[in-house]
């Protein structure tokens, strides 16, 4: 709501000057604490279910208990504010967190509530419900759409020059076409690499309008250009064409079809009552102590299952090329391989964020929501777990690569 003549004559009665207005005890300060103060007030407010000035239910115990003041330090300096307070002290106000000793700017919160999933519509809402601030949706979209230019230099930024294992991953996003105005289901690829310490770090995400060797070799050679020279290992959901895309550009990497997508696919074939007992045969055959055995294990399930189930074995031969290699590999590599924690853990990030959009408008917007939920996945840090046995044994099977 845009405020009137009136309303900015009163408030800029006795600004002379810079300092008047910009100043530590400027105006624009004084307008900051007013309206986090109200903020906190109705945050409090929504907390006890009832006004600040008005009366409890009689028998509602917690009521407000004055306030406490605080100091926060943010890129305008220092800035005390009076956070209200209640009796039991189970408020925990959402604006200035409970050991925060710094607060950002409105666009931050905004775009917080973005990354959690929130629609334009939504972030209106919800401004509006707990703070009373109205916010036109132009100002929300133009402030979530500055976070582009944030996944531009994200998307270019340099890699390290040997990752030992890059996982390729694709989800389905519902996003309309540009040319077409229709809805469709296009596939966002993300490529999530293992570092030399074992920290996981997402290399880029891509959406893909056509797939095919072609795009997929565009990514590869995207990757190269930004100062990747090496893979070791590359996992792939055994789509045609990419182990050719991933070998053209990285011509020494071994390529190793996704163990549990292409379980999952086989799964997808089986009665309900079954799946307990083909799960278990299939795993006789991952788990094998060697390509040998594990071709053995293969003809054994197809000669019990073939029968009632005649797509799954020829799945697995298919891909077969691309999973032999991960019987040359020790349990410790192996068990990062066919687990994929980490690829799982990102995806399951990635889709709570974008669970309660029905479609995207754009690709803009998709990429917008699906980086934020990136950034707060990698914030969690954590490493691949074993990494030092991997290691280890990475530095034995890959002598002048790894330790290069």
């Amino acid at each position: 709501m845009k405020p009137t003549k009136e309303t900015l004559d009163q408030l800029l009665q006795g600004v002379e000057n810079a300092e008047d207005l910009l100043g530590d005890r400027g105006l624009m300060k004084e307008l900051k604490v007013a309206l986090m103060e109200r903020m906190l007030g109705e945050e409090l407010t929504a907390h006890l279910g009832y006004e600040a000035h008005g009366e409890p239910d009689a028998d509602q115990p917690n009521r407000r208990n004055g306030a406490t003041p605080k100091t926060l330090k943010g890129d305008d300096g220092v800035t005390r504010l009076d956070i209200p307070r209640d009796r039991d002290g189970s408020f925990e106000p959402q604006l200035v967190g409970k050991g925060v000793t710094r607060i950002d700017g409105m666009d931050d919160k905004i775009i917080a509530l973005y990354a959690h999933g929130l629609s334009v519509r939504d972030i209106r809402t919800h401004l509006e419900d707990l703070y009373g601030l109205r916010v036109s949706s132009g100002l929300i979209s133009t402030i979530t759409d500055a976070v582009l230019d944030e996944v531009s230099a994200w998307q270019n930024r340099a890699l390290d020059g040997m990752y030992p294992i890059v996982i390729f991953d694709a989800l389905r996003v519902k996003i309309r076409d540009a040319d077409s105005r229709m809805v469709k289901n296009k596939a966002v690829y993300v490529a999530l690499g293992v570092n030399m310490e074992g920290r996981r770090e997402v290399l880029g995400l891509w959406v893909a309008n056509n797939e095919g060797a072609k795009f997929w070799l565009s990514v590869m050679n995207t990757l190269r250009n930004r100062g990747l020279e090496d893979i070791l290992i590359a996992v792939v959901d055994g789509l045609k064409g990419f182990p050719d895309a991933i070998n053209a550009a990285f011509p020494h990497t071994t390529v190793q079809t996704c163990i549990v997508h292409l379980v999952r696919h086989s799964l997808k074939f089986c009665g309900w009552k079954d799946r307990k007992a083909v799960a278990r045969e299939l795993r006789e055959i991952y788990t094998a102590v060697d390509d040998m055995a594990a071709a053995q294990a293969l003809e054994a399930f197809e000669a019990k299952w073939g029968a009632k189930y005649p797509s799954i074995a020829p799945a697995w031969h298919r891909a077969w090329d691309e999973v032999i290699p991960f019987f040359a590999f020790p349990p410790a590599v192996r068990k990062i391989i066919y687990t994929t924690n980490a690829i799982e853990s990102l995806n399951r990030v990635i889709r709570k964020a974008i669970k309660t959009r029905g479609s995207f408008p754009t690709e803009d917007a998709a990429t917008k929501l699906i980086y934020l939920a990136i950034r707060n996945f990698e914030k969690s840090g954590r490493n691949v777990r074993q990494w030092v046995d991997a290691a280890n044994q990475f530095a034995i099977l890959y002598p002048d690569r790894f330790n290069k």
